[in-house]
């Protein structure tokens, strides 16, 4: 039985969003270590943001509109879902910021969802692809 290669590709344009998200995070931990200013909702705001962002970019919003055209396929189905989570990210992002602070069941849930696939994507793209 044959073994086929498959090969995962990142974008560079998701890798750059990855790095914005740790800079993002590291600039939370120097304002409250050195500055003593907590800017913690405004830092999580911000991370679910450019998470967001970063997987609508991901989603390659292209082959979403031959959706029509093709009907769902696999590649299809992974794109409209990173889509979705992407689009969910970025309304949680939004509404986690100070100003307009909504926290519901849902939001949290989108939060942490986002969270995981941020940190299983970091976690591919560092120690196991090569």
């Amino acid at each position: 039985m044959k073994k086929l290669k498959r090969k995962i590709k990142f974008s560079n344009s998701f890798i750059m969003v990855l790095a914005i998200v740790s800079i993002i995070g590291f600039v939370g931990i120097i304002s409250k270590s050195l500055f003593d200013i907590n800017i913690q909702s405004f830092v999580e705001a911000g991370l679910m943001f450019t998470v967001g962002i970063g997987l609508l970019i991901e989603a390659d919003i292209n082959s979403l509109k031959k959706l029509k055209i093709q009907g769902l396929t696999p590649e299809n189905f992974n794109h409209l879902t990173t889509f979705t989570i992407g689009a969910l990210a970025v309304i949680a992002g939004l509404f986690s910021f100070p100003i307009i602070r909504i926290e519901t069941p849902g939001f949290i849930a989108i939060k942490g969802i986002s969270s995981i696939i941020a940190v299983i994507v970091i976690v591919l793209q560092t120690w196991v692809i090569k």
